[in-house]
């Protein structure tokens, strides 16, 4: 029998039956994520006619979006979940202060390799980056899962990237994956599972992982995996207190579609408006003015992340012109930054430090644009009123670049600092 991919490995193994790609399988869900939005997945809930959920222990809730609540819809919301959430007495829910979603559970140890996770998040992809298949889901589906711990899923095919070489100075994860969705577009792995692979993964951080993970749904996934190795295990060990096996035999299967790209000569990227494919190397749009920049969120608001931004605006101050945001993606990193003397750094420099959570970008407070204004930012997304005003523009770009542009008041190449 030829091996099997990781995604029909692990969704033979929820499903208990041999999945093959293009099934529809019937899946027990591992683990299942929502924040804010458990107030709509409840309401589903209880108009379905379910009573409990199927195992407390599998369900983790949390609060990152509207955080400290922003209106009083918001925090009206906010009581009705926590309400629940004591009344099911649901041992991972975490109230608001801990961080961002796709931070904090990898953080407190509820992600393993070869789960199958879903979450109310179209960026729960970002748990890939330790092995696991992970995927977003609407609310009435989450509805579901909470009553039955079971959802129908169909088999996707595999798109193996293969990235080779080291990665130039000033250029990262993000700028890689910034890369190849310019390159096959928003739909360009659309309900495939991307497995990233080759040496510039095994080299990559757990952090770095995290960031292509969390964007590939960005070119249309259903799951980005970044293969679990010696790295996953040291991480997770201090976190679980579990030494994890690795099985590798799905790196030997046959994929359905392969690509190779070699990342030597790769540039900064950016994304410009108003989608996320719309991408071109940074000095295309060097030196156009910005009235904000943003660093931070789940896809580059880790500890590695504010380091670099830091290193490059040490000793310096962001334009007068600039509104420059920093948001630490949990309660641990913006610990760990400030311990390190990170946060006081990017504060001399001109900063503003929210506190973690998902307000710059989603758009719902922390940095609202005005009709006319541009921002550059380490988020996931540009799209057309994404952060404000539909008349603003919102750049994505790595934390390097971000923090250049923040110093200089315009697009700017981290290299020529």
């Amino acid at each position: 029998m030829p091996p099997m991919t990781f995604a029909q490995k692990v969704l033979s193994r929820a499903s208990g039956e041999k999945a093959n790609t293009g099934d529809i399988v019937n899946a027990k869900v591992d683990l299942a994520m929502s924040h804010e939005n458990s107030a709509l997945v409840l309401r589903s809930f209880r108009e379905i006619g379910a009573k409990h959920i199927w195992d407390p222990r599998k369900v983790v809730m949390l609060f990152d979006h509207r955080i400290p609540a922003n209106t009083i819809k918001a925090a009206e919301g906010h009581k009705e979940v926590r309400t629940f959430a004591r009344a099911e007495a649901l041992p991972n829910f975490y109230d608001l202060g801990e961080g961002i979603c796709h931070q904090v559970l990898p953080e407190k140890g509820h992600v393993l390799p070869e789960m199958l996770v879903v979450g109310t998040d179209s960026h729960t992809t970002t748990y890939g980056a330790l092995g696991a298949f992970s995927t977003g889901i609407g609310a009435t589906e989450m509805a579901a899962v909470w009553a039955t711990g079971e959802i129908w899923m169909k088999v996707p095919e595999t798109m193996r990237i293969h990235l080779r070489g080291k990665l130039p100075p000033h250029v990262c994860s993000k700028d890689v994956i910034l890369h190849i969705i310019g390159s096959l577009g928003s739909d360009g792995a659309d309900y495939k599972c991307v497995e990233f692979v080759g040496d510039t993964v095994s080299r990559m951080s757990i952090a770095s992982r995290m960031v292509m993970s969390n964007m590939s749904i960005e070119m249309g996934a259903k799951a980005g995996v970044c293969y679990p190795d010696r790295k996953t295990q040291d991480w997770l060990s201090s976190r679980t207190g579990r030494r994890l096996e690795i099985d590798t035999s799905y790196q030997s299967a046959e994929a359905d579609e392969e690509l190779e790209m070699d990342v030597e000569e790769l540039e900064p990227q950016v994304a410009c408006p108003h989608t996320v494919d719309n991408v071109v190397p940074v000095g295309k749009v060097e030196g156009m003015r910005i009235d904000q920049a943003v660093l931070g969120s789940c896809t580059n608001g880790r500890l590695e992340d504010l380091a670099a931004a830091e290193g490059v605006l040490r000793g310096n101050r962001v334009s007068r012109d600039v509104r420059f945001i920093v948001v630490p993606a949990s309660r641990e990193i913006y610990i760990e930054a400030a311990e390190k003397g990170i946060l006081s750094s990017l504060a001399k420099a001109g900063a503003v430090i929210v506190n973690p959570g998902c307000g710059p970008c989603l758009g719902a407070h922390q940095g609202i644009l005005a009709a006319g204004e541009r921002c550059i930012s380490t988020t996931n997304r540009n799209f057309r009123g994404r952060m404000g005003s539909p008349d603003s523009e919102v750049y994505l770009a790595s934390p390097e670049t971000v923090a250049a542009s923040a110093l200089k008041g315009v697009i700017a190449d981290p290299r020529r600092l």
